[in-house]
C-alpha cells in the first residue's frame, strides 16, 4: 500500500473516533391520555368547526381571519425571530466548517532603498555591484486540519445544530403567539365595542327617563326628587362611556401594532361595531402527549436540552490533546529580476502540531461542572414546560366552558330584566311604583347586558387560548418543523 494511501487512512480513522460526552436521549415526559376538560369541550353546541392549522378562520369572521394574515405577515416580533434564525444558521455553518481543512493563499511583493550611511550600506556600497533598490517576491499556499480525535468539535456541532432547531422552533412559536395575539386583541376590541354600545343606548334609555320624568315634574305630578334621582342616574351611566371609549382606543392601537403599522391605521375600518366572534368546535386536540409534536415551545424548550448536553462533550474534549495538521508550499525571492517560480525559489513547510491542557484539569473540572449544571438547569425547565403546556390546555379548555355556561345565562337573564324594565316603567306611569323601581330596573339590565357581553368575549379569547395552547398555526411536518430525536 502507497505510503500516501496509508497516512490518509490514519487521518480518517482518527477523525472518524468516538466522541466523548454523554449522547443524548430525550427524556420521558408520562402525561395522561386525556385531558380532563376534553369532555365538556366536546360537548358544546358549537355551530362551526376550526382546523388547527388556520384556526382564526372558524370563527367565521373575515375581518380577524385578514387581521390574522396580515400579522403573520408584517408583525415585527415575527421578524425578529426570523433573524435570531439567520443568526443561529450562521453559527451551524461556522460549527460545520470547525470539522474542515482550512486554506489560505498569500502573496506580496516589496521593493526597498537601502541607506549607505549605515554600517550594513557602507560594507555593501563597498561592492562595485551594489544596487541601492532591492526587490523580494514571495507567494505560498497554506493548508490547517485540526483532527477532531475525541469529537469535540463534533459535538459542537452538534450543539449548534440543535441551537439552531431550537431557533425554528421558537420562530413557529412566535408565529403562534402573533397570530393569537392578533385575534385576542381583536376579539376584546368587539367586546368592548359591545359593551359601549350597551352604555350608549342606556344613556338613550335614561335621557327618555328623565325627559318622562321632567314632563310629570312640570304637571305637578311628581316631586323634585325624582328629577333629580333620574339626573344622578344619568350621570352615572355617562361616567361609563369614557371609561369604555379609553380602553377602545388602546385595544385599536394595540392591533395597528401587532400588524407593524402606526397607532390609527385601521382605525376607520374598525369604526362600525361588529358582533364579538362565537369560538368555534375544537376538533383533532389530540392527547397531552402529542403536545410534544405539536407545540413548537416544547420542540424549542427539548432542543435547547439537546444543546446544553452536546456541551458536556466539549467540555470533556478539554481533557485530551489536540492535534493538527498543516502544511506550506510556495515561493520567494529577494533577487532583482529572478525568477519567483524557479525551482531555486521554492519552499514547502509541514507541521504536526499538539496542544494538550496537561495542568489546565482543575479548570477543565468546574467547566465540565458548569456544563452539568446548565444540562440539568435545561431538563427542569424541559419538564417544567411540559407541565404548564398541559396546563394551559386545561384552563383554556375549562374558561371556554364555563364563560360560555355564563353567557347563556346572562342572556336568560338580560331577556328577563328587559321585560321587567318595562313592565316597571308602565306601572310608574300609572303610578304604582316609585321611580325607585324603574332605576333599580335600569340598572340591574345594563349589568346583565355588560355582564353577558363580557362573558361572550372571554368565552371567544378562552378559545385562541386553547388553540394557542395546542399548538395550532402551524405545520409539524412542514420544512419548518424540527424532528425530536
Amino acid at each position: 500500500m502507497p505510503k500516501r494511501t496509508l497516512v490518509t487512512l490514519l487521518i480518517a480513522s482518527l477523525a472518524a473516533g468516538c466522541a466523548v460526552g454523554p449522547d443524548y436521549v430525550r427524556p420521558e415526559t408520562p402525561l395522561p391520555e386525556k385531558y380532563l376538560g376534553q369532555a365538556a369541550v366536546d360537548r358544546r353546541p358549537a355551530t362551526a368547526s376550526a382546523d388547527l392549522l388556520a384556526w382564526w378562520t372558524g370563527f367565521g369572521d373575515p375581518q380577524l381571519a385578514r387581521f390574522v394574515t396580515l400579522a403573520l405577515a408584517q408583525n415585527l416580533d415575527l421578524a425578529q425571530a426570523s433573524a435570531r434564525v439567520a443568526q443561529a444558521r450562521a453559527g451551524l455553518g461556522a460549527a460545520n466548517a470547525a470539522l474542515l481543512p482550512s486554506g489560505n493563499i498569500s502573496g506580496q511583493a516589496a521593493r526597498a532603498y537601502q541607506s549607505v550611511e549605515t554600517p550594513l550600506g557602507q560594507v555593501l556600497n563597498s561592492r562595485p555591484d551594489f544596487d541601492r533598490y532591492g526587490n523580494a517576491y514571495e507567494a505560498n499556499l497554506g493548508a490547517s486540519w485540526e483532527l477532531d480525535m475525541f469529537g469535540g468539535l463534533r459535538r459542537g456541532r452538534e450543539a449548534a445544530l440543535a441551537e439552531y432547531q431550537a431557533s425554528e422552533a421558537g420562530t413557529a412559536a412566535t408565529r403562534l403567539t402573533v397570530a393569537a395575539q392578533t385575534a385576542d386583541i381583536y376579539i376584546s376590541l368587539r367586546g368592548l365595542q359591545t359593551r359601549l354600545d350597551v352604555a350608549r343606548r342606556q344613556v338613550q334609555t335614561q335621557q327618555q327617563l328623565l325627559s318622562t320624568v321632567k314632563l310629570l315634574y312640570g304637571k305637578g305630578l311628581v316631586a323634585e326628587l325624582q328629577v333629580r334621582q333620574a339626573e344622578g342616574a344619568l350621570a352615572q351611566v355617562r361616567a361609563s362611556v369614557p371609561v369604555l371609549e379609553t380602553g377602545l382606543d388602546a385595544a385599536m392601537n394595540a392591533l395597528d401594532v401587532m400588524l407593524g403599522s402606526p397607532p390609527g391605521t385601521h382605525r376607520a375600518e374598525l369604526a362600525d361595531v361588529g358582533a364579538i366572534p362565537v369560538a368555534p368546535q375544537i376538533t383533532a386536540a389530540g392527547s397531552p402527549g402529542e403536545l410534544l409534536r405539536r407545540r413548537p415551545d416544547l420542540i424549542a424548550a427539548e432542543r435547547r436540552l439537546a444543546a446544553s448536553n452536546a456541551r458536556i462533550g466539549v467540555a470533556i474534549a478539554e481533557y485530551y490533546p489536540k492535534l493538527s495538521l498543516s502544511g506550506l508550499i510556495g515561493s520567494a525571492t529577494s533577487v532583482s529580476g529572478g525568477n519567483l517560480f524557479g525551482s531555486g525559489a521554492s519552499q514547502a513547510a509541514g507541521v504536526l502540531g499538539l496542544r494538550w491542557r496537561l495542568f489546565d484539569f482543575g479548570r477543565i473540572n468546574a467547566q465540565i461542572e458548569l456544563a452539568k449544571g446548565q444540562d440539568a438547569e435545561m431538563l427542569a425547565a424541559y419538564r417544567l414546560a411540559v407541565l404548564r403546556a398541559t396546563e394551559d390546555v386545561e384552563n383554556a379548555f375549562s374558561a371556554l366552558v364555563k364563560r360560555e355556561e355564563q353567557a347563556s345565562l346572562l342572556a336568560q337573564g338580560v331577556d328577563s330584566l328587559g321585560r321587567a324594565r318595562g313592565a316597571s316603567l308602565a306601572a310608574y306611569q300609572k303610578g304604582i311604583v316609585s321611580l325607585i323601581e324603574v332605576l333599580q330596573a335600569d340598572e340591574n339590565l345594563l349589568r346583565a347586558s355588560d355582564a353577558r357581553a363580557q362573558a361572550q368575549t372571554e368565552s371567544a379569547r378562552a378559545a385562541v387560548t386553547a388553540f394557542k395552547a395546542l399548538g395550532g398555526g402551524w405545520q409539524p411536518d412542514s420544512s419548518e418543523a424540527v424532528a425530536i430525536r
